[in-house]
């Protein structure tokens, strides 16, 4: 894969290395060159590191579980299609019906914020935007309050009515959020982010008032599911949810030339011929149903969304069609990393994966605003 549009020759250094400077807002296309090969180079061991992630976060449990016995049933249910007790044992059922779901959950959910969190840095021009500053994630979490509130807990479907009500919460403020920023048929940037904030105070407020009148029982369980938990969902219920999220993050994959462009500032990107009001409405409107879904079924999960990106876009560079898949892969393996620590560490008891998530990567944030400052400069 090459650029296929060629830099400003103002901003094209001379004999300069095809890796992009970070921060975002340099100049993405200068001597931007990504090869196929180095495209799979990157993509394919992170795809194999997946893959050995999940095979040996499957041992860990409240009952350990040996890598030969993992593979073993692995393989049977693979060349059987049959997860039967009688033919897997109870070890297979824990392993096939709790454990690998639970997983994919994460793996998808971590990608998923990672994802996203790329593309708001890229869209807001602003290092600390994540999936959470658009004010979605707050209406997601509204309605599953409010769902509680009301003794709301059935499922329908094979699905859970507390994700729908999540859902329906991130959809509501994503229309809120939007009418707040439209001006004159365009989405300025600063709008848009101050819509974001100020939705997501007054929903945060909101939450804690419901949380504050509900009985003592119902109001442990809301603030645990705020934390951000993941449960192991169905098979047909992790499957409506992977069809939905992996549609969503291939739509934000075709928007990545276009990011690379609009990194460069608006007015540079319109004289290039980027319809920049139009990205930024797809880019917002996928970035904030991707958050409402993953909300609605994880809770908040700080932290993925924020740092991921930049562990990934210093390690590889900004060139978005690169930065955004490798990001989607490593913020799944980190969240399924972190939830199997969540459910280990105090077994049988279990932490909140959110914070695991937030005293993993706040500490890396740091790390990178101390000692890599030169880099944010």
């Amino acid at each position: 894969m090459k650029a296929t549009s060629d830099p400003p020759q103002s901003a094209v250094p001379s004999k300069q290395p095809t890796i992009l400077k970070y921060p975002i807002a340099s100049p993405l296309l200068s001597g931007a060159v990504l090869t196929a090969r180095r495209w799979s180079a990157v993509m394919a061991p992170l795809a194999l590191l997946s893959v050995v992630g999940v095979l040996i976060c499957l041992q860990f449990g409240s009952q350990w579980i040996g890598l030969g016995q993992v593979i073993d049933i692995v393989s049977h249910v693979l060349r059987e299609g049959s997860v039967e007790s009688e033919q897997v044992g109870t070890t297979g059922v824990i392993l096939i019906q709790v454990r690998l779901p639970r997983l994919l959950l994460g793996l998808l959910v971590g990608a998923c914020l990672a994802s996203v969190g790329v593309v708001l840095q890229a869209l807001l021009r602003n290092p600390l935007a994540d999936p959470y500053v658009l004010g979605v994630s707050s209406g997601a979490a509204l309605g599953v309050a409010l769902a509680i509130l009301l003794g709301i807990g059935s499922t329908f479907l094979a699905l859970s009515i507390l994700p729908l009500c999540g859902f329906a919460g991130g959809l509501l403020s994503l229309a809120v959020v939007y009418r707040m920023a439209l001006s004159y048929g365009r989405l300025p940037i600063h709008s848009l982010l101050l819509a974001g904030v100020i939705l997501n105070s007054i929903f945060s407020a909101l939450i804690m008032f419901i949380t504050s009148i509900m009985e003592p029982n119902r109001s442990a369980g809301t603030m645990t599911w705020l934390m951000g938990t993941l449960t192991a969902p169905s098979y047909p219920a992790l499957a409506i949810l992977a069809c939905y999220l992996l549609g969503g993050l291939f739509l934000l994959l075709k928007q990545a030339r276009r990011l690379n462009i609009l990194t460069l500032g608006e007015e540079s990107a319109r004289s290039l011929g980027i319809e920049t009001e139009q990205v930024k409405r797809q880019v917002y409107l996928l970035s904030a149903l991707i958050t409402g879904a993953v909300v609605s079924v994880s809770g908040m999960i700080g932290f993925v969304g924020m740092v991921i990106p930049h562990a990934v876009r210093l390690m590889l560079g900004a060139d978005h069609r690169l930065l955004l898949p490798a990001a989607a892969l490593v913020g799944g393996l980190y969240l399924m990393v972190a939830d199997t620590l969540a459910r280990t560490l105090l077994t049988p008891a279990e932490i909140p994966v959110g914070i695991i998530t937030a005293l993993a990567g706040g500490p890396f944030f740091i790390y990178l605003l101390v000692w890599r400052k030169d880099r944010f400069a």
